[in-house]
């Protein structure tokens, strides 16, 4: 059984500002350049890790599917939506980069990573 995160609410609204920033980065007129070759897909599959494994510390195993089909469906919409903007492009690599980046939140999840939150409360109480 997984231990409650005594501040899970701050660690919540920080896991949405997350996603805020994700989406902030998405859309902006000017991203962050990664300078190497197809250096946002590193951004993207990166991004969109982080924002999986930390909602994967905070929600118990049978809901992780659930974030992980929401976080591709974002990083899907987000790319349509960056075709739209007519500063951003469309690409199609993006979406697998964003996905790819879900997987990898996820299989981390199973490891010791998915108790940093946990970790860190623990050291913060001592």
């Amino acid at each position: 059984m997984r231990q409650a995160l005594r501040w899970f609410k701050w660690w919540r609204a920080i896991g949405w500002l997350l996603v805020a920033l994700l989406i902030y980065l998405s859309l902006t007129p000017n991203p962050i350049d990664i300078d190497m070759d197809e250096g946002d897909k590193i951004g993207h599959a990166f991004g969109y890790m982080g924002v999986m494994l930390w909602f994967v510390q905070l929600y118990e195993r049978r809901r992780h599917v659930w974030w992980g089909i929401g976080f591709v469906a974002l990083g899907i919409a987000l790319e349509y939506l960056q075709g739209w903007t007519g500063y951003r492009n469309f690409e199609y690599l993006d979406m697998v980069a964003d996905a790819v980046g879900v997987v990898g939140g996820w299989l981390l999840g199973g490891t010791a990573l998915a108790r940093l939150l946990l970790g860190l409360e623990r050291r913060l109480q001592a």
